[in-house]
């Protein structure tokens, strides 16, 4: 018999790393000669900022933030645990990861068969930041897959006449993309992935859209935005996210399995939010759609533009957008949220 449980949490790489290095993205962003001084200077920053600041650099709300997270992705953990599901449909970016020049998918299923995963290259190698547990930083855990189940997904979000592509064998020579092997890692955290019994199956989006290829999933320095970016095609709109997501829950619930359908992703990303010096995030933004949520309005969700979306570094919430479709399309009622907001950690998450 069919049963669908839906998740939202965060795929924070810093939380793989230690205190020190939380603020990491805010301390590259100051180091930028084209953000203006009176914007790097913490007495013009906000109360919160300043508070999160503090004396360290961030080192000791760093240690709070983590707390908090870790709190929710247990509580997650405790739902998914007590739920049982069968597998995990995960919807996450892929930022210059498995897609890069030769083909980006607005949607990928990745129906892939157990998969190793190396889940602190991006941590090690991008961010250049040690892994908190101090284990090597070529640690692998096995991701269990069940391709049956993603090519019968597959098949029918086609049917449904959503366009979706799909991958039986990931790209060679890369990390595995971090925002599946971060949502195996931090529901796993104190095993570090390791112990996770569930099969995933990875729905990639192209969250990045204009900047996929353009900024290579990253961050990009003032100057070069300023010499103009040679942008690439936008990514799907929200909307179609949305319709994405009800197709896959019209699956699922044909399925005859126990699902949780899980969004992996923070909201507005600071190193995204050009308008806001990649400084900080668009909290304002995020605060609108959050109590959207909360409501169940999805017509507000749905009246979000790609425009909006990208303006204020809202990429990566197209997961989110997905999972809100396939809710949408079940009648699923919201039973628990919390909201994380900060403004030095990059991203406000939410769980």
């Amino acid at each position: 018999m069919t049963d669908v449980l839906g998740v939202g949490l965060t795929h924070y790489p810093p939380l793989a790393g230690s205190d020190e290095h939380m603020a990491n993205l805010l301390k590259s962003a100051m180091k930028d000669p084209d953000i203006p001084d009176e914007v790097k200077d913490p007495g013009s920053w906000s109360d919160l900022a300043r508070q999160e600041w503090g004396e360290d650099g961030g080192t000791t709300a760093a240690a709070a933030h983590r707390r908090r997270l870790l709190d929710d992705m247990r509580r997650c953990r405790e739902a998914i645990d007590e739920f049982q599901p069968d597998v995990l449909l995960v919807w996450g970016d892929d930022q210059y990861e498995n897609f890069r020049e030769e083909v980006i998918p607005s949607f990928c299923v990745l129906a892939y068969d157990d998969t190793v995963v190396e889940p602190f290259g991006v941590l090690t190698q991008k961010l250049k930041v040690p892994n908190v547990w101090g284990l090597p930083s070529d640690t692998t855990f096995t991701m269990k897959g069940d391709p049956q189940f993603a090519k019968q997904l597959t098949s029918d979000v086609l049917n449904e006449g959503v366009d979706v592509a799909y991958s039986y064998e990931p790209r060679e020579g890369i990390y595995f993309p971090h925002a599946f092997g971060n949502t195996q890692l931090f529901l796993d955290y104190d095993n570090v992935g390791q112990e996770f019994p569930y099969p995933i199956v990875p729905l990639a989006v192209n969250c990045y859209g204009e900047h996929v290829i353009a900024r290579q999933g990253g961050i990009a320095r003032f100057a070069d935005i300023r010499a103009g970016e040679d942008l690439d095609p936008p990514g799907p709109s929200p909307r179609r996210c949305f319709e994405f997501g009800r197709a896959v829950a019209r699956s699922v619930a044909r399925s005859g399995k126990r699902v949780a359908l899980v969004a992996s992703s923070s909201w507005s990303h600071a190193f995204l939010y050009d308008a806001g010096w990649h400084m900080r995030p668009d909290t304002e933004s995020d605060q609108r759609l959050y109590d959207a949520m909360l409501a169940g309005d999805y017509d507000t969700w749905n009246a979000r533009t790609s425009r909006e979306i990208v303006d204020s570094g809202q990429h990566e919430m197209l997961n989110w957008f997905c999972l809100l479709g396939a809710m949408s399309e079940l009648d699923m009622e919201l039973e628990w949220s919390d909201w994380v907001v900060t403004e030095i950690f990059n991203s406000n998450k939410a769980f």
